[in-house]
C-alpha cells in the first residue's frame, strides 16, 4: 500500500506560516495534483512529502508508516524535478543506474532495472546517448526513468514539464497519464497549469496562500466550486464575475438585479442572505450562448469590444452597460463584428452565486419525484 497521508503539515519561513495546518489523504495508486498560484505552498508540501523540508509540525505517513523524521531515501519516494539535473559526462544508461550503483546493487539487478524503465519510457534507443544530444522531452523522460528504477512507494513531481514548449507539454502530459495506469502507482504531481491538473488527476488539491481551499475530482471543481477562488482558479477562460444586489431571499430561492437592472430568480438557499446584500454572480464564458438560441433562462446585453478567432472557437469580450467587461466563449462561425450589440443568454443551471467573503451559497437540489401508488 502506498497511501499518502498529510496530518496537521505547517511550516514557517522567516517569520511567515507558508503551510498552515495541511490535512490531505491521497489513496493508494491515486494520481493527486496540487495545483495553486505562485507562492501558495505547493511546492514546499511536496518537498515536506520528500523529506527535503522539516515541517515545524505534523505529520507524514506513507503506506501507513509515520516517515516525519526520516531521511529522504528511507521514504520510499522517487522525485522528478522541474530541472533535469542530468550528468553531461554521462551516457543516458549512466545516469538511469546511477542512483542504484549508489546503493550498492549487483549489476544485473542494475540492468534489468535500467532496461525496463528504458521499455516503458521507450527509450531505449538513446541509452548511449548524452544529454546534450537529447531533446527537451527526452531529458525529461530519463529523468522520469532515473525515478522509475528505484521502484518508489510514491512518485513526486515538481513542475516537471515548466521548461518544455505548449506542443511537447500536451504530449508529456498524455505519457504521464499512460505511464501511471502502466505503473499502478501512487503519483502526486505539482504544477501551477489548471489545464495539467484537469487533464492529468484523478483528484486536484487546490491550495492558497498556505491551506487547502478544495479537494476534489476535475469536475466536481469545475461544476461545484466551494468559493470564489477555485471557481476563478479552475477553468479557462476563467469564470465571469459581477457584482449584484438581492432583492429578495428565503429558503428556496434568492432574486438578484442582474447588471442592467433586470430581476432573476435563481434556486439558492437565501436562509443567511437578505435584501439588499451584495453577492458576486459567476458565469463562464462557455455557459453563455451568443445571441440567444438554446437553454435560455435570462440573458445579458451588451457591446462586442473584442474579437478573438481562435478557429474551433471565438472568444468575445463584451461591455455591459455598468462598462464591467465580460467574456463569451461562442462557435468558431460566430459572425460577430466590434461594435455590435449582442445578447449574451445563459441558464441558471451554470450560475453560480457568491458572498462578500468569497463562499459560495448552496444551490437548491431537485425534490425526487415520487411515483404514485
Amino acid at each position: 500500500m502506498s497511501a499518502v497521508h498529510l496530518q496537521q503539515i505547517r511550516k514557517t519561513f522567516a517569520g511567515t506560516e507558508v503551510l498552515k495546518g495541511i490535512d490531505i489523504e491521497i489513496v493508494d495508486r491515486e494520481f493527486m495534483v496540487f495545483v495553486g498560484p505562485s507562492g501558495c505552498g505547493k511546492s514546499t508540501l511536496l518537498r515536506t512529502i520528500a523529506g527535503l523540508e522539516e515541517s515545524d509540525s505534523g505529520q507524514v505517513l506513507i503506506g501507513g508508516e509515520d516517515v516525519t523524521d526520516l531521511e529522504p531515501s528511507h521514504r520510499g519516494v522517487a522525485m522528478v524535478f522541474q530541472s533535469y539535473a542530468l550528468y553531461p559526462h554521462m551516457s543516458v544508461y549512466e545516469n538511469i543506474a546511477f542512483g542504484l550503483r549508489m546503493l550498492k546493487l549487483p549489476e544485473a539487478e542494475i540492468k534489468d532495472r535500467v532496461q525496463r524503465a528504458a521499455q516503458i519510457l521507450q527509450i531505449g534507443q538513446l541509452l548511449e546517448r548524452k544529454p546534450r544530444a537529447l531533446s527537451g522531452g527526452q531529458r525529461q523522460r530519463v529523468a522520469i526513468g532515473r525515478s522509475i528504477v528505484r521502484e518508489p512507494k510514491v512518485f513526486l513531481f515538481d513542475e516537471p514539464l515548466s521548461n518544455l514548449d505548449a506542443a511537447l507539454r500536451v504530449q508529456m502530459r498524455l505519457e504521464l497519464i499512460k505511464l501511471h495506469k502502466q505503473l499502478n502507482a501512487t503519483m502526486i504531481y505539482v504544477t501551477h497549469d489548471q489545464t495539467e491538473a484537469m487533464t492529468m488527476a484523478d483528484r486536484i488539491v487546490v491550495l492558497n496562500h498556505g491551506k487547502v481551499e478544495q479537494v476534489g475530482t476535475p469536475l466536481e471543481l469545475y461544476r461545484t466550486p466551494h468559493n470564489r477562488f477555485v471557481a476563478g482558479f479552475i477553468g479557462s477562460p476563467k469564470m465571469n464575475f459581477m457584482d449584484v444586489r438581492v432583492l429578495r431571499a428565503d429558503n428556496a430561492a434568492v432574486t438578484i438585479e442582474l447588471p442592467g437592472g433586470t430581476p432573476l430568480t435563481l434556486p439558492f438557499t437565501g436562509q443567511a442572505v437578505k435584501a439588499g446584500e451584495a453577492l458576486t454572480l459567476g458565469i463562464r464564458p462557455e455557459h453563455f450562448v451568443e445571441s440567444g438560441g438554446g437553454d435560455i433562462d435570462s440573458g445579458l446585453a451588451g457591446e462586442v469590444m473584442v474579437i478573438e478567432h481562435l478557429g474551433g472557437e471565438t472568444l468575445l469580450h463584451v461591455r455591459l452597460p455598468n462598462d464591467l467587461v465580460i467574456q463569451v466563449k461562442g462557435s468558431g462561425e460566430s459572425t460577430a463584428v466590434d461594435g455590435q450589440r449582442i445578447n449574451a443568454g445563459f441558464s441558471i443551471r451554470h450560475v453560480h452565486l457568491f458572498r462578500e467573503d468569497g463562499s459560495a451559497l448552496e444551490r437548491m437540489r431537485p425534490v425526487a419525484q415520487t411515483a404514485a401508488v
